[in-house]
């Protein structure tokens, strides 16, 4: 089983190590192969995604991904920018689905920013379209207006798009995921103001018809954001658009403690896909050693399990992780009182114990 290991900027590349340590430990016939994306990859390559990095992504099995981004690449051209790498991955793999589990374990309840009794046992999947809307629209760009409220002036546009197989294939897992669940599907939209997603709707509604066992809701997005906040647990499978997907599921991960818990899985139709932690590259906070790598750890057990049907050995990497959090293990973002304050290679350290039945002691403190 190829993986293509691709750290980016960062702390991209202390997560990862982490990720990699905790693979090794499984001790399963993994070939990992590691190449530079994102801001990386264009200081060594002159490009965000060279070709080289593009063909190991498209000869694996599965993509293991770090993040990319720097604030010293905001004045390049767009097109050369670290983050372009990502989209263009997601293209070019056809990464359409994208799944992002918010799951706040018992241990960190009182880590989230809300009530313990409004996120205790909360597990929500939001599925996010990932190909299609604004983000790659055409057409899009800057030019002197030649109509609106202010022709003659400077303007930017870019355009928001989806067609119907679009919509219909990320339904379709919505749905079929909701059966492995609580059968429950709330589809997001602004259809009262959108052609756009008055369109998702209708054609939501009717993949939905081949689905009976599965209950449908719509909602609009501006409330949908405020009932994650207000009672989150009412959820089980969301779906919805690229920029509403990026958007409520970055704020369902602070349900969960951290963004640093969050996982993710971004699949083609045939479930090869690219895993990746929700947040970013955070470079202020890049080499210090005290990144949370269980975001990172965790998306390598969805890998495991989604891309390499190997669901054992995913449950193995989430039950250490558990085993970690009960043993009272927290990196700084999700630290508490009465917890101990880790980094990240101490956080590795800990989950790869775990994984070899050594026990994680001594690690709590009153």
């Amino acid at each position: 089983m190829k993986i293509a290991v691709l750290p980016g900027d960062g702390i991209g590349t202390e997560i990862i190590a982490e990720a990699v340590r905790v693979l090794q430990a499984l001790e399963l016939p993994l070939e990992l192969e590691s190449a530079p994306v994102g801001g990386a990859a264009y200081e060594a390559h002159g490009h965000p995604l060279p070709e080289a990095t593009l063909a190991l992504a498209k000869a694996a099995d599965a993509v293991l991904f770090g993040a990319v981004g720097d604030w010293k690449y905001d004045k390049l051209p767009r097109e050369l920018r670290p983050e372009q790498a990502i989209l263009g991955l997601r293209k070019q793999l056809g990464l359409f689905a994208n799944f992002r589990p918010a799951i706040c374990y018992e241990q960190l309840t009182h880590a989230s920013s809300l009530k313990p009794e409004l996120v205790a046992g909360l597990d929500i999947l939001i599925i996010r379209e990932l190909t299609g809307d604004i983000y790659f629209g055409q057409p899009r760009g800057r030019r002197v207006a030649t109509d609106g409220n202010f022709p003659g002036a400077e303007e930017a546009y870019d355009t928001m798009r989806y067609s119907r197989p679009e919509i219909e294939r990320i339904a379709h897992v919505a749905f079929q995921a909701a059966r492995r669940r609580s059968k429950k599907v709330t589809s997001v939209d602004k259809s009262n103001v959108l052609e756009t997603f008055q369109f998702w709707k209708d054609t939501v509604i009717e993949v939905h018809a081949q689905y009976p066992d599965v209950t449908l809701e719509h909602m609009y997005v501006d409330n949908a954001a405020m009932q994650l906040v207000k009672a989150p647990k009412a959820f089980d499978v969301v779906v919805t658009g690229n920029m509403f997907g990026d958007i409520l599921s970055d704020e369902a991960a602070m349900l969960t403690g951290s963004i640093g818990m969050l996982p993710s899985a971004s699949l083609d139709q045939h479930n090869k896909g690219l895993y990746e932690p929700s947040h970013g590259s955070a470079p202020d906070i890049a080499g210090k050693g005290v990144a949370n790598p269980l975001a990172t750890i965790l998306s390598a057990a969805m890998m495991l399990r989604y891309s390499l049907n190997q669901a054992a050995q995913a449950e193995r990497i989430e039950s250490a992780v558990q085993a970690v959090l009960s043993a009272g293990l927290r990196t700084g973002d999700i630290w508490s009182e009465g917890t101990r304050r880790v980094g990240t290679r101490e956080m590795g350290d800990a989950v790869v114990a775990a994984l070899g039945g050594k026990g994680v002691t001594g690690l709590t403190r009153s």
